[in-house]
């Protein structure tokens, strides 16, 4: 298997392009990077997570946390392989949105952060605005956050540690240029918006 993310997640036809997408932001694009194609292939999905395990392991995380839903998978994948590669537990948790779209702890997860040293990833991103919430909240319930780490970072140019609040890096980078609705050029051209994958389907009023 190769060893570098973007070959992995091309190899499993999760990069699509020439198209006109709605990213989690809200915001449109012609890149897009379905994660949901990732995660039913294990090892591929294990192979992304050692990736990032490997770049953590003389760190002594005690603890990853990463956003619902594609997160879960990630943090679990991550901690198992930073506790193989540090032979000691390291455990794996999970933020969920809340009614004000922060990402908070629920299930008393804020327990077990609580003094320890917190790494945060996440699967991409295009603003970093759901991965400082989750940062927010680690520190908020007293961990530390080491480190943040993504897959794919989508907008290198801004989306760094002084927007994520901690350390940042990502495994790869695939620049997507991201515009608002109203300054959208696809939009503007009359390109359909994809409602297979992303948001498009909620964009276009669909159920």
């Amino acid at each position: 298997m190769k060893t570098d993310v973007i070959s992995i997640l091309k190899k499993v036809g999760a990069v699509l392009t020439d198209d006109h997408f709605v990213y989690t932001s809200g915001k449109h694009g012609s890149v897009y990077i379905n994660k949901d194609a990732v995660y039913p292939h294990t090892k591929e999905t294990s192979a992304i997570c050692k990736l990032i395990a490997r770049k953590f392991q003389r760190k002594r995380i005690e603890v990853v946390a990463a956003p619902a839903l594609g997160g879960i998978i990630l943090s679990q994948w991550t901690a198992y392989w930073l506790s193989q590669l540090s032979h000691r537990e390291v455990l794996g948790i999970y933020t969920e949105k809340d009614a004000e779209k922060n990402q908070i702890f629920t299930r008393g997860y804020d327990k077990l952060v609580k003094g320890k040293r917190v790494l945060v990833i996440e699967d991409l991103t295009t603003t970093g605005g759901s991965v400082r919430k989750v940062v927010e909240t680690v520190k908020s319930a007293g961990g530390s956050v080491i480190a943040v780490s993504v897959m794919v970072n989508r907008d290198p140019a801004h989306v760094n540690a002084g927007v994520v609040g901690a350390p940042f890096s990502a495994l790869g980078v695939l620049k997507a240029k991201a515009f608002d609705e109203a300054l959208c050029p696809l939009c503007k051209k009359g390109i359909p918006v994809n409602t297979a994958v992303g948001h498009g389907k909620e964009f276009s009023g669909q159920k």
